[in-house]
């Protein structure tokens, strides 16, 4: 399941200074604090980090699909085909969404309409962005269930949600993904609520169809052996900045970050032994409602020293695609 490494330079989503807020009654939360990164055409990217710190609220701010009334992306650019998705209008977001790029959302129960069949809502999909007509639609809908390897799609068109199992309903949520055939793939969490075999056939499918279609990929996940497997770029996220973002393989062999070191000892491995307490990251994760001074990372960090606390480190290349935020990632490699 590994890819090969991306040759073109078409960048097909560039974002810039990112910064997304939620409002309170009394504070506001900093969800993301200025996030800059690319996706090129036809590449798969890894967005991993862990719970709460931007993932999906980055997929979210791309699609403009966050509440309204409680958040907002106060700067910043989504540039898509040199368009800046946050200058469109309601109407021109709804012609992309769902069309030039779709999104696999974490739940399928919950992001699928419980009192209509599946045909159907793929069908509506389908209408709603070529005009076809609702035979066609119904056509192209068997035709993705088939094409996600769904048995006897024909007669699954007329099921119900909730008369599929988990993973046939992350399947049809594929198929639904994938119906207008986008130019990007946001999959958040594909395999959250399925077991470990579901898993690995969901993320074959996914990648299958990428190299079939040539789709780009967005994969938001907190598992490093998903990036690993799927990915040929990794993004690592923390508080809600980009710390480190590299070639896969580069990230695995030498990680520049303190944070992203920290993360690959917390993977469970069998050559430690089986009853070995895996390593963890002391302290906890920093609030996102105050401006925060310096490196967000500093308090937990081995490394830090008082210049940590006082400055934000900005991205630095290291060369052959891979940069750190960190004063001192010249010390970490090795450590």
């Amino acid at each position: 399941m590994k890819m090969q490494e991306t040759t073109g330079n078409d960048v097909l989503l560039d974002v810039r200074d990112l910064e997304t807020h939620f409002f309170g009654e009394e504070s506001i939360t900093r969800a993301l604090g200025g996030i800059s990164f690319q996706v090129k055409r036809g590449e798969t990217l890894g967005l991993v980090g862990e719970s709460g710190c931007g993932k999906s609220v980055t997929a979210l701010s791309i699609l403009r699909l966050l509440p309204k009334l409680s958040a907002k992306t106060v700067s910043g650019e989504i540039r898509f085909h040199g368009r800046d998705l946050l200058r469109l209008s309601e109407r021109e977001m709804r012609q992309i969404r769902g069309d030039r790029i779709a999104m696999i959302f974490q739940e399928p129960m919950t992001s699928l309409n419980p009192v209509y069949t599946v045909g159907r809502q793929i069908a509506e999909t389908v209408q709603i962005h070529t005009r076809v007509s609702q035979s066609d639609a119904m056509a192209r809908s068997q035709e993705m269930l088939r094409l996600v390897s769904i048995s006897d799609p024909e007669r699954r068109l007329s099921n119900y949600p909730h008369e599929m199992s988990g993973g046939m309903r992350q399947r049809v949520m594929i198929a639904m993904a994938l119906a207008c055939s986008p130019e990007l793939l946001i999959a958040d969490e594909p395999t959250t609520a399925l077991d470990v075999t579901i898993q690995a056939q969901i993320l074959r499918l996914i990648i299958d169809l990428k190299v079939r279609t040539g789709t780009a990929v967005m994969f938001i996940t907190h598992d490093l052996g998903v990036v690993a497997e799927t990915c040929q770029r990794v993004i690592v996220m923390y508080a809600g900045r980009i710390i480190e973002q590299a070639p896969v393989a580069d990230l695995f062999a030498r990680p520049m970050h303190p944070y992203t070191q920290g993360l690959m000892r917390s993977v469970p491995d069998p050559r430690r032994g089986r009853w070995r307490r895996l390593p963890e990251i002391p302290g906890i994760v920093p609030g996102l409602r105050e401006p925060s001074v310096g490196c967000s990372f500093a308090p937990r960090c081995p490394f830090a020293i008082e210049f940590c606390r006082e400055e934000t480190p900005p991205m630095r290349d290291i060369g052959q695609g891979h940069q750190a935020a960190c004063w001192r990632s010249d010390e970490v490699v090795g450590a």
